[in-house]
């Protein structure tokens, strides 16, 4: 009875262990945030910065080459080696660095003139994007730390959850902030900040975790005898284990359809569908702020996903699970419907329309989580999330109806739900607990150089594939420098020119083209994973609490 108190320790305690989700999910929202806000700013950094398409491409293609050439798998070895409050607070700092040089270089510090500014502001996006893939290793390992034997691929979901928030909010709300480039930046640069203050909050609930852990082990003669040091031989091991090829190259394809598109959605919703580049006046605002009544709408939301992903499958009692989903979803329809005139305005905007990708994650992630946890079937729903993605880009690169371009943003947003709640608890019965931060930093390298071609390449190929238009934009920005207008007022003609459909526009079918076929790569990946795991036994098609006949986790 007494070895039973022993072992208690922080993480056995409900209210501790979420505590703890909420603390670092503050890191996964902001960096999520910085990582994609430049989505919904890619008109005005135009019209206002003089950006062309592969200008903003490489810059945010470049925020990855450090992670290309193995940041993440320096930062994966950190954390096997000294844990998640080194390689969180050295990290999180570096990616803190990043968006404040990002945010000084776009308001002008080093300089005014178009190369300077871009020049810092991918120095910054390098900085960030090198402690951003260790801050996500460090979330989900932790994850792993606390919620282990309990609701793992939940609480993988809902930090999961917590990073497309920062997504969705950063794509709707960066243009509403203050209508121009530097602001936006800044806030997203502070909101770095803030989340790097909860982490450090985090730590001292760490410090105490491992003390009683220690405590813990030692009465354990197995697990004190364990080897614990690093050895760079582990690397290797990762790299010949069949099943960890195989959903590593699926999160590399998989993510390089998505991620980039984000990038540009709502730029293609512009140009292809004539969605509004500015959000027209009316809408749901808090003391005159549309930005602030765009976020409190996100948040709740978010909260209602998590009420009816978490809620019924805690009641046991059938009558009463039921009520409680009448009470959530009659109360959901009501806000929905008291919020119907926002979401007319939303859904003919580009940059808002666009957030229902990530918007769709933080409906359904926690869900699909919660499904892994209770019934398995990882691999077969990373099958169906991969060809929902390609449904999504054909819808969106092939036909040219509005309605169409809907249910495929939609479907891009389940699929961004459905593969991750199913693959990332499923690297943790692949892989040891004491050999995840370099299994998860090695899949996140692999997954950079996706990223990288992709995101820099979708920008250079639009200016491929787009000659005319080019050359069009190109004369108009030197007519109306030649007339001496200011840049306020140069965007502000371009934005009017937009508004009635006299602007030159991108044709996006060829770029979006290219990530069908990642799609179908990510389907042959994923039933190469099911095969795999038939043969080594990891169990990946059953529920969260059972390992397979491995053994493993």
């Amino acid at each position: 009875m007494n070895m039973t108190v022993d072992k208690k320790t922080m993480k056995d305690s409900v209210a501790m262990r979420w505590l703890a989700l909420l603390l670092v999910s503050g890191l996964m929202l902001a960096t999520y945030w910085f990582q994609d806000f430049f989505s919904g700013l890619k008109g005005l950094m135009e019209s206002q910065m003089g950006f062309t398409s592969e200008e903003f491409g490489r810059l945010i293609g470049m925020t990855t080459i450090a992670n290309m050439f193995g940041m993440i798998i320096v930062g994966g070895m950190i954390l096997d080696k000294w844990g998640v409050r080194v390689a969180g607070l050295a990290f999180g700092a570096l990616a803190v660095l990043g968006g404040a040089i990002t945010a000084m270089a776009a308001s002008g510090f080093f300089g005014a003139d178009h190369d300077t500014q871009l020049t810092f502001m991918i120095i910054g996006r390098i900085l960030f994007g090198s402690g951003l893939e260790v801050v996500c290793v460090v979330a989900t390992t932790t994850m792993v730390k606390w919620f282990k034997g309990y609701e793992l691929a939940l609480a993988m979901a809902i930090n999961m959850g917590f990073g497309r928030l920062g997504s969705a909010m950063g794509i709707a709300l960066s243009p509403d902030i203050s209508g121009t480039v530097p602001p936006a930046v800044t806030f997203a640069a502070a909101l770095l900040g803030v989340a790097f203050i909860m982490f450090v909050i985090y730590v001292f609930f760490d410090v105490k975790l491992d003390r009683q852990l220690k405590k813990v082990k030692s009465t354990n003669a197995s697990e004190s005898s364990e080897d614990d040091e690093f050895k760079f031989s582990d690397l290797f091991k990762l790299l010949k284990n069949q099943s960890f090829i195989y959903i590593a190259l699926l999160c590399l394809s998989f993510y390089a359809a998505v991620f980039p598109f984000i990038q540009y959605a709502p730029d293609l919703l512009i140009n292809k569908f004539n969605f509004t580049s500015i959000l027209p006046e009316g809408g749901f605002q808090i003391n005159g702020s549309t930005a602030f009544g765009t976020a409190v709408i996100y948040i709740g939301l978010f909260i209602y996903a998590l009420l009816f992903s978490i809620v019924p499958s805690k009641i046991k009692n059938m009558s009463k699970k039921v009520l409680s989903l009448v009470i959530i979803v009659g109360s959901f329809a009501m806000f929905a419907y008291l919020l119907k005139d926002t979401f007319a305005i939303w859904f003919n905007n580009g940059s808002k329309t666009a957030s229902l990708i990530p918007l769709g994650t933080i409906i359904f992630t926690p869900i699909f989580g919660n499904y892994v946890d209770k019934n398995g079937k990882a691999a077969s729903l990373m099958i169906l999330g991969s060809l929902l993605l390609i449904f999504a880009h054909i819808s969106l690169s092939v036909f040219n109806s509005v309605f169409l371009a809907y249910f495929g943003l939609l479907s891009l947003g389940i699929a961004f739900s459905l593969v991750p709640a199913a693959m990332w608890p499923s690297v943790a019965k692949i892989v040891p607990q004491k050999r995840l931060g370099t299994a998860y930093a090695s899949m996140f390298t692999i997954q950079n150089w996706g990223l990288g071609l992709f995101f820099w390449g979708i920008g250079a190929l639009l200016q491929k594939v787009n000659p005319s238009v080019v050359a069009e934009r190109l004369a108009l920005s030197e007519s109306l420098n030649a007339k001496g207008l200011t840049d306020s007022e140069i965007a502000s003609k371009v934005l009017s020119l937009k508004e009635i459909g006299e602007y030159p526009v991108y044709e996006y079918t060829i770029p979006i083209l290219i990530l069908v076929a990642c799609g179908v790569i990510s389907i042959f990946l994923a039933y190469k994973l099911k095969a795999a795991d038939k043969k080594q036994g990891y169990g990946l098609e059953l529920p969260s609490s059972e390992v397979g006949e491995s053994g493993q986790g």
